[in-house]
């Protein structure tokens, strides 16, 4: 083995080489304060590491992005921990370079002739936020898309070649597959090559210059990087790795939220923290002004900060850089504290965000589900999805006339009146018995304010339902279970199947001479009148479907129908949007074995 070590050593001089490193002399000894640099290198590593596993199970395209990282996070083994790593340290590594750099401010170590490293520095801050801003888009996700669609905006602000620049970042003219693609070249192979090459630079000039000691820490005695400082910078590694793996295990990993959908805007996007400072800065600046927020002061700042070196050989020089270095300190806390506390004060984004967490986790339940991801990806398993479809179809299509318990199906409430019935619980027997309640069915809850509160119907409920015997009323709850039955709704089904007797008697009821429903309605081959909808099958997937296609047949509402819409006919739904509609109010969607 010797042998071969000394052949090793005598083709490539690695020894001096290693002797070199480790024995380097460090005045005035090891210190902890000077582990900021290496936790930073150790942490660069990490992300190196982690991404390349990443990197083996990602797929850089806009149909399979959102996929390949739910796969990670889900079904992967180890996945969710190596992405939560990833996500974690990527935002501890931004802590430490600028640690690191207010160290380097602090001790002087800036001035001359350690001028390039500093600049070699402040270029490494800006390509790791660079990796932060690209890699926000990779997961394909709701949040990452719009934020970064926000982000890319800034570019095109730039006089003169703005919207080229925007469309050389985004691949064209709009976001999609080609925007992934580029994001992706520049967060796996441009911005880590320059980081490679700033870090070599970065240590063969901190290796040339040695390190700035005050003439305090001169006093003394000098040490070696081995094993004084090695030990402490290991320690710090250590205890780095640990507040990651701290932080992935207490927040379960990074989070990935639904598929990017470019026709659904996203109120609750915002960038990650260490860019809330510039969001909620663009805020003080009124339209056609924010090139001079985003761009212009911005970029007299960081000439200033470049300027340091120079500015720090004056006599007051450095205690200015200093005060300019905590003055940005502080601006961006409190820019960053302000954009939280206007956040968590402001009733539109809590309930985009809340809203946002519920499409976030339903997606989860059904990727997860026995059918899994379609192939047409996620995007299309939610667009299929009743409960997260059909409430915003029902908000954008019905209402304007009814409400869902109250509100317009998004959990907002309206302030005009319902136009008509509440539509919360619609064909249980709960619904049915608000409707014949003679204290309720002429209420704005059904036909309070349609010309149905004056109609047939009502009379019969006020006049009547109100004179009806104890035996009477309990008929008419078994006539209730029946038409209630037919909606088949699948909430429903346990207490139908144990109230078939009661129910079967309803259906012999519905005719009987004190409720005779079928003087106006049909209910299978029971009829006397036919002036009202026809009871048979009330309620069920086809009946409402049918009534949203065109109220006016005959077995609706016919000419009594009161300005309600022919969404189908008419061509203001498709089919499969009012098939979600209808879902989402009978309640019939996938539900995990967990809820």
């Amino acid at each position: 083995m010797r042998e071969l070590l000394d052949w090793l050593d005598d083709r490539t001089g690695y020894r001096g080489l290693l002797k070199s490193a480790l024995f380097e002399r460090i005045p005035g000894g090891a210190r902890w304060r000077y582990v900021w640099g290496s936790t930073l290198t150790f942490a660069l590593f990490v992300q190196f590491v982690t991404g390349l596993a990443l990197w083996a199970a990602y797929s850089a395209n806009a149909q399979g992005a959102w996929e390949s990282v739910y796969f990670i996070q889900n079904q992967m083994l180890g996945g969710w921990i190596l992405r939560g790593v990833h996500h974690f340290t990527a935002q501890v590594t931004i802590i430490l370079l600028v640690l690191h750099l207010m160290q380097v401010l602090i001790d002087g170590a800036y001035r001359a002739p350690r001028e390039v490293n500093f600049w070699f520095g402040l270029g490494l801050l800006f390509l790791v936020l660079g990796l932060s801003l690209t890699g926000y888009l990779l997961p394909w996700d709701q949040k990452g898309y719009w934020a970064t669609k926000v982000a890319t905006s800034i570019a095109s602000m730039t006089p003169v070649v703005g919207p080229a620049m925007q469309q050389l970042l985004i691949g064209g003219a709009e976001y999609g597959h080609h925007t992934l693609t580029r994001f992706f070249a520049l967060h796996a192979g441009v911005l880590p090559a320059g980081i490679v090459l700033l870090v070599v630079g970065h240590i063969y000039l901190f290796r040339r210059h040695g390190v700035t000691v005050s003439e305090k820490g001169r006093e003394k005695p000098d040490g070696f990087f081995w094993p004084e400082q090695v030990l402490r910078d290991g320690v710090a590694s250590l205890a780095v790795m640990a507040t990651v793996l701290g932080l992935v295990l207490w927040t379960g990993g990074a989070d990935l939220g639904a598929p990017a959908d470019p026709t659904e805007p996203y109120a609750a996007a915002r960038p990650e923290w260490y860019f809330l400072f510039l969001f909620q800065w663009l805020k003080y600046f009124p339209a056609g002004w924010e090139v001079v927020g985003a761009q212009v002061i911005p970029g007299l700042v960081v000439g200033l900060v470049a300027a340091m070196p120079i500015i720090g050989q004056w006599r007051l020089g450095h205690r200015f850089n200093l005060g300019v270095a905590a003055s940005l300190l502080l601006g961006i806390a409190v820019l960053t504290w302000t954009a939280r506390a206007e956040d968590a004060a402001d009733p539109d984004f809590v309930s985009a965000r809340a809203a946002a967490e519920v499409v976030d986790h339903r997606i989860g339940e059904l990727a997860s589900s026995p059918s899994g991801i379609p192939i047409g990806g996620g995007l299309a398993l939610l667009r299929s999805d009743p409960l997260t479809q059909g409430p915003r179809l029902f908000e954008a299509n019905c209402s304007s006339c009814h409400r869902v318990d109250g509100h317009d199906g998004l959990g907002r409430i309206p302030t005009d009146e319902a136009a008509a019935s509440d539509l919360a619980g619609y064909g249980s027997r709960q619904w049915l018995s608000g409707l014949l309640d003679p204290e309720r069915i002429a209420t704005p809850e059904y036909f309070g304010a349609t010309e149905h509160a004056n109609g047939r119907m009502a009379r019969f409920v006020q006049r009547g339902v109100a004179g009806m015997s104890p035996q009477e009323l309990q008929d008419l709850q078994k006539v209730i279970m029946a038409v209630s039955a037919e909606a088949a709704l699948p909430g429903q089904a346990s207490l139908d199947a144990a109230a078939q007797t009661d129910i079967a008697e309803g259906r012999a009821l519905i005719s009987s001479e004190a409720i005779n429903c079928t003087r106006c309605h049909t209910f299978g081959d029971m009829t006397e009148g036919d002036v009202g909808p026809v009871l048979s099958g009330w309620g069920s997937r086809a009946w409402m479907l049918g009534l949203l296609h065109d109220p006016e047949q005959e077995e609706y509402y016919g000419a009594d129908n009161d300005r309600m819409p022919a969404f189908g006919a008419e061509g203001i739904l498709s089919e499969d949007e009012m098939g979600l509609i209808v879902d989402w109010l009978r309640g019939d969607w996938y539900r995990s074995p967990a809820r």
